[in-house]
């Protein structure tokens, strides 16, 4: 019999170790299939929550947020870039110049969750940002992502129109944030453990096995 486990997914739509992260959980989750029955359920994040709707340029932001040089921000997208690649993941760096807000973003997914497509949704939206470099604050680009992945794209349209599932949303950035949340991905297993980072499938794997054994 498989061993079950809950995985609340702590992150934002913008966060590229965010984007590590999933992978490298998901890769682990493929490895341990015959092992364990895992829940995955994204809850949100938002690292600007200020943002302006037209969004900052992403090197005048780093720069200003974390002090960042030319030089060090450089060497940090060429080892996103490549952590990955080797983990099946495309970031087009020359295609993502902006930073946004996602609040948006989070609203849907919580709808998803609700219809069973949130994991594809949230896969998609990494997509649609690090790879095709599109704007996840764009409603018109929200609705596309949402029908790509089989979610009604009326519906959808009528949620980002209104402000359905904005009180759910920010309890659960509060919850999380009184929890002691404060960086992404967090990755919280069973409601008691937590991995913090972008960790390699290895770390994930291993603390999924000793886990699922407590």
């Amino acid at each position: 019999m498989k061993k079950q486990i809950k995985i609340d997914f702590v992150s934002d739509v913008s966060c590229p170790w965010c984007a590590i992260g999933l992978q490298s959980l998901q890769t682990a989750l493929k490895e341990l299939d015959g092992e364990l029955d895992a829940s995955l359920t994204f809850q949100p994040f938002e690292l600007n929550p200020q943002m302006d709707p037209e969004g900052e340029d992403i090197l005048e932001h780093l720069s200003h947020k974390y002090g960042s040089t030319p030089e060090q921000m450089a060497a940090a997208q060429e080892n996103i870039r490549a952590r990955g690649e080797a983990l099946g993941f495309t970031f087009n760096m020359g295609k993502r110049s902006r930073i946004y807000n996602t609040f948006n973003a989070h609203r849907l997914l919580h709808w998803a969750e609700l219809e069973g497509k949130q994991v594809a949704l949230k896969n998609a939206l990494f997509k649609a940002y690090f790879t095709e470099g599109e704007n996840p604050s764009d409603n018109a680009l929200l609705v596309r992502v949402a029908a790509s992945v089989g979610l009604d794209a009326t519906r959808a349209q009528s949620i980002l129109g209104s402000d359905e599932f904005a009180d759910e949303v920010r309890e659960q950035e509060q919850f999380y944030q009184q929890s002691g949340i404060h960086s992404v991905p967090a990755i919280i297993l069973n409601d008691r453990h937590l991995i913090s980072g972008g960790q390699p499938p290895e770390v994930f794997a291993k603390a999924l096995r000793q886990i699922a054994e407590i």
